[in-house]
């Protein structure tokens, strides 16, 4: 909606703005996000009713929207209709041609974003509305709602929807999960039973701790990475930039973190709680304040644009570069034995993490992926306690056998 906002913002008063896309003549509610997509940027233009401003005909395959920026006069509708009928053309609205689908009769009388998205979502198609926060303009499943996704998979097994873009949208589902299985099973066949070893001996409160803290911040910096090239994707113009510029500075910032770490360390249960809670507040503050500096700067140049992304994203890296290191200090005061269980663990999530942040963003947005992010790393503040507890009380116990030890060779002798 927003790149839709501004294509609107351009338009003279007597402006057309046109757009066409795939679908199936066989379902006419595929051409909903097309069509609610129109209609939202209308509402959100001040427009209180959008029929007089739309104009959808189909050919074949393709639907092709005319949206102007002033109703249609009935000298322009009579052109319309006249290239409509030369062409062979068929109508699937206009101002003078209510919709056959109840669905895009009731998305196209909508007053509000409410009650369009409401419309939208009464099919098993996914219609609602695209945003920044979620722009998967092509994809029309939901894949987390399984009695839909299996209503969808029944009807393409029985060739009711071999055609148009939902077939499409389910072998491309059907991909990104059967990834999920494989890198689960992977990570179980490579990581998890090869380290199991190393947590035989070891006290199972340092185990549990220590994979929880490994597994937050596995989970938290991969969708945190996701979500940061999605929507910077949308922000720089490409994919490619994005991977190009997040990723390098993601890395290169946490990298930084980590060498830092040695000289700064997160020693005290103060310091601890003081950086959850600055990464957490910046992971936050990201998710609302992103949106609104894409919107005041998306006009800018790229390098403008690639300017900005380095400056969001180089600080959270460089905060993010703590946290394995000051991990493997805590767990390895209390037993080095299980250090490579906590590195399996890390990788393990790791790569779990990536799969599900792409679906969790598709289905829910990427604001919540974000969000999910800086959930995983708030939880680490009483997991690092609780290591840190371990740490404390080894630390103990450790100079209480030195004392033992002495006192039975004849001496006292404090242990160091």
């Amino acid at each position: 909606m927003e790149g839709w906002r501004a294509f609107l913002g351009t338009l003279k008063s007597n402006g057309i703005f046109t757009v066409s896309r795939w679908y199936s003549p066989a379902n006419l509610n595929e051409t909903g996000r097309m069509v609610g997509l129109a209609t939202a940027a209308l509402l959100d233009s001040g427009v209180k009713d959008a029929r007089p401003y739309l104009f959808v005909a189909t050919a074949n395959h393709i639907a092709t929207l005319v949206l102007s920026k002033t109703p249609f006069t009935e000298e322009q509708l009579r052109i319309l209709h006249d290239v409509v009928s030369t062409g062979g053309f068929k109508v699937l609205l206009a101002p003078d041609t209510p919709p056959d689908s109840t669905l895009l009769r009731q998305a196209t009388e909508s007053s509000d974003l409410r009650t369009l998205n409401r419309a939208l979502n009464t099919s098993y198609l996914d219609l609602e509305v695209p945003t920044d926060a979620r722009p998967f303009f092509f994809n029309q499943l939901r894949i987390f709602d399984i009695p839909q996704l299996v209503t969808v998979v029944r009807l393409f097994l029985k060739g009711e929807i071999k055609q148009g873009i939902i077939s499409g949208n389910l072998i491309a589902s059907c991909a990104l999960i059967m990834i999920l299985f494989i890198s689960i099973v992977a990570v179980i066949a490579t990581i998890l039973i090869p380290l199991r070893g190393a947590v035989r001996e070891s006290q199972p409160r340092l185990i549990t701790t220590g994979s929880l803290y490994f597994s937050f911040i596995g989970m938290g910096f991969m969708l945190a990475e996701i979500a940061l090239l999605q929507y910077f994707s949308v922000y720089l113009g490409h994919p490619i930039y994005s991977l190009g510029v997040c990723l390098f500075s993601l890395i290169l910032a946490s990298g930084l973190g980590s060498l830092t770490s040695d000289r700064l360390k997160l020693n005290t249960r103060g310091r601890l709680l003081t950086w959850g809670m600055i990464v957490t507040a910046y992971l936050v503050i990201m998710e609302q304040i992103l949106p609104i500096v894409f919107q005041s700067t998306t006009d800018r140049e790229r390098l403008v644009r690639i300017g900005i992304a380095l400056a969001a994203i180089m600080p959270l890296g460089f905060l993010l570069g703590f946290a394995f290191p000051t991990g493997m200090r805590l767990v390895e005061a209390v037993d080095k034995g299980p250090t490579p269980w906590f590195w399996g663990i890390n990788g393990a999530t790791g790569v779990l993490a990536s799969v599900l942040g792409v679906m969790l963003s598709m289905s829910f947005g990427i604001n919540l992926t974000l969000l999910i992010s800086a959930t995983c790393y708030f939880m680490l503040i009483p997991v690092s306690f609780a290591l840190f507890g371990l740490q404390q009380q080894t630390t103990v116990l450790g100079a209480a056998s030195g004392v033992q030890l002495s006192r039975s060779e004849g001496y006292v002798e404090p242990a160091k």
